[in-house]
């Protein structure tokens, strides 16, 4: 008896052994398997009493998002509203200074204090291709043990693109999407963070051309690189070209929230060297256009949004991308 007692001890030790084995490693293309080893380990370390199923999805979610991170070099550009013709076409927009003297050209934006032009150095960094998708974002609340948000209407038929899984992440709160961003910098032991206002500029002017709308020309074309105007609702990420870095969805559909607070007069006390924007404040900053704006009012790369970091809702088009804080490529 004793020795079949420990035959079976040996046995169930064995199983447990077995279904406790590491997740099954999704495939990479930036990370070499024993950062996907790695990056398992802390899922299995952090989520032990997950399911298997969910755990296999959140290790999927941080490898597909540092895969889809683009590396950006460095450099130094002039942040700001650099003006443009007084009369333009945006699906023509040539090549700045569009043959003039740049000090007579119009402002492009007459808002929201960008039109202090000064420089910026940018240590190289990474940043998302597309903001993050609706179902990675449930996926982290799941993760945190938060309900998912509106979850009485999930069933709701005339709602389905409201959840689609695809679309940009609506975000009730600044600090949902900052956490986020952190959340996946834990799990695979990066600097993941939200960027910062001069880096999703720096990024969305093709290294900070004098770029005006972040597409794949500079132009604007409505239904081909950007959303129609007065389109009712955001679509599936990538759906439109990316701008010449790779970068989806920077000119419209969802706006960006990023790391800085807004100052009013920041912009003319900005450090040259990778400014943060200002150490405290009200009101935190998005960038690029949703798909209730005016397009080629909107969707312009330096046009800043100051907002309240707490909304009453999850309301679309209003979304992030991640940000992966080194100067080392992956």
């Amino acid at each position: 008896m004793p020795s079949r007692f420990l035959l079976s001890l040996c046995l169930c030790t064995l199983m447990s052994g077995c279904e406790a084995q590491s997740l099954a490693l999704p495939d990479s293309e930036q990370l070499t398997e024993d950062k996907v080893k790695a990056i398992a380990e802390r899922v299995e370390a952090r989520y032990p009493d997950l399911s298997r199923n969910l755990r296999e999805q959140i290790l999927a979610t941080v490898v597909r998002s540092l895969d889809d991170m683009v590396f950006i070099e460095g450099g130094e550009f002039e942040m700001g509203d650099f003006g443009t013709l007084c009369n333009y076409d945006p699906s023509n927009m040539g090549t700045w200074p569009y043959g003039q003297d740049p000090e007579r050209l119009c402002p492009i934006t007459r808002f929201n204090h960008d039109d202090h032009l000064h420089k910026v150095r940018l240590s190289s960094y990474h940043l998302s291709r597309f903001q993050t998708r609706h179902d990675d974002f449930d996926l982290f609340r799941t993760s945190q043990g938060l309900p998912l948000f509106n979850e009485e209407h999930r069933d709701r038929e005339d709602l389905a693109d409201y959840f689609a899984a695809d679309i940009p992440a609506p975000v009730k709160t600044w600090q949902e999407a900052k956490d986020y961003c952190l959340w996946l910098g834990e799990l695979s032991s990066y600097s993941v963070d939200l960027p910062s206002e001069a880096q999703w500029e720096f990024a969305a002017r093709n290294r900070g051309q004098y770029i005006q709308y972040a597409t794949e020309d500079g132009n604007l074309h409505n239904g081909k690189n950007i959303l129609h105007d007065k389109e009712t609702f955001v679509v599936p990420i990538g759906q439109f070209t990316p701008n010449l870095l790779g970068l989806f969805d920077m000119t419209g559909n969802a706006t960006d929230w990023v790391n800085d607070w807004y100052g009013e007069g920041y912009y003319a006390e900005s450090p040259l060297s990778n400014p943060t924007g200002p150490d405290t404040g009200t009101e935190k900053v998005r960038r690029g256009s949703y798909y209730a704006e005016t397009n080629w009012m909107s969707a312009i790369t330096v046009r800043r949004w100051p907002d309240n970091p707490v909304s009453d809702g999850y309301y679309p088009g209003t979304s992030f991308r991640c940000s992966l804080q080194s100067d080392q490529q992956l």
